[in-house]
This record gives C-alpha cells, structure tokens and sequence, in this order.
C-alpha cells in the first residue's frame, strides 16, 4: 500500500461515484482529503480560488489536486447548440485550469495536480462531441501545465477512465454494458476505485519523475482493433 500518510489531497466533484471512489483510494493511503461535492460548485472557473485556499486552510498545505468535476451530457452534434458546447467546456475544461492554476502557487516541490480526462479525448462517441473535445483539450493542458510547472517541480498528469460501473447501469444500458465486456481484454466494467488507485500512484513517490502523461484506465479497451 501507497503510504500518503500527511499529505493533503483536495478532490473536486467528490460527490459522485468515480469521485467518491477517488477520495476513498486516498484515505486508505493515509492522506487527508478535502471534498469538493459540486460539479462546478456554481462556476469553478470563478470560485476556484475560494475552493484551493480553503482546502488549505483547513491542514496549513496542500500536496495534490484531483480535477474530477465534470459533466457528460448526450446530445447529437447537428442539434448541438453554442450554449449546449459551451457548457461542457466551461465545467470539463476551463474548470480544471482554473483550480490548477490557483493551486499551483501553494503546492510544495513534488506536489502533484491529475486530471480525470476520459478515453472519448483520443476515441470519441457518437453524441459526445462536446465531451470528446473537452477532455482532448484536458489532456493537451495537462502536457502544457506539466512543462511550464515542471521547473518548480510540481507534476500535471491525466487518468482517463473507459466505462465506469455504478449502480443501475446494467439495467438502464444493458446493451452497452454487454459491448463493452466483449470488447474489453479483461471482460469487465472498471470501479471507481480502479481510478482512485490510479490518481493515488501519479499522487506518491513512485511517480516523482512520471509528469505529461495519460495513463489510461479502461481494462485494455482502446487496443480492441476497430478495422
């Protein structure tokens, strides 16, 4: 087991499933976690700064960021309205950059941000244009912000996850659940905790030097050959 015993983690979007399951891989390594329960918690692009300095307020520091607030609405792309794009954008993406740059300044050196991006940024799906394209661009700032942080030895890195289980899926989707373990090299939906063990590694010391990576979690999916 990963000892984060200490450190400060804050996690953003933890009311949901995979975000729950994030706090709880971090709890379990001992770290102290600060939950963030709203998706954009209004607008995390203007309450970012609120939102970092009280998770630091309530330790005296700040260790990790997990940028997991997101929405993934389905709406087909020639109905898809400006307001409908820009919605997405502002909660998947801008939401990110904004708690990471308001976070930056308090990490210490070794200090380390993740962002949950998805496997849609690099293989998208039909009704999830806006989706597909935010988490692409959430992977692009993780590499830029992983460059210009680097020298101030703090890591930027994503996690993109395939399906997720939660609970009712299997009923509501039965048909993209049965897909998906046919597809899937390892025959199963992932767990919220299967993300959580993957922002706990890009969190420790195992990955001081693994920084502009996307490490994906999705049971081998995207090697399925699509020809």
């Amino acid at each position: 087991m990963i000892d984060l015993s200490g450190r400060v983690v804050l996690v953003t979007g933890a009311g949901g499933g995979v975000g729950a399951g994030i706090c709880d891989r971090f709890l379990d390594a001992g770290a102290h976690v600060v939950r963030h329960r709203g998706l954009a918690d209004g607008d995390l692009r203007t309450s970012a700064a609120r939102v970092v300095s009280d998770a630091f307020a309530l330790h005296g520091r700040l260790d990790c960021v997990v940028n997991n607030a997101g929405v993934q609405p389905v709406e087909p792309l020639p109905d898809m309205t400006v307001s409908q794009w820009q919605s997405v954008v502002d909660t998947n993406l801008l939401g990110p950059f904004a708690v990471t740059q308001a976070a930056a300044p308090l990490l210490p050196a070794g200090g380390s941000v993740t962002h949950i991006a998805s496997i849609e940024g690099t293989h998208p799906a039909p009704g999830h244009a806006h989706y597909a394209a935010s988490k692409a661009a959430l992977i692009m700032h993780a590499r830029a912000a992983a460059l210009e942080y680097g020298p101030r030895g703090i890591r930027v890195n994503t996690v993109s996850p395939g399906l997720i289980a939660r609970p009712g899926i299997a009923s509501e989707w039965p048909e993209g659940v049965a897909r998906w373990e046919e597809a899937a090299p390892l025959g199963r939906l992932g767990t919220p905790s299967d993300v959580g063990d993957a922002c706990v590694f890009l969190a420790s010391d195992l990955a001081r030097w693994i920084t502009g990576h996307d490490l994906v979690v999705d049971g081998g999916v995207t090697t399925r050959p699509t020809w």
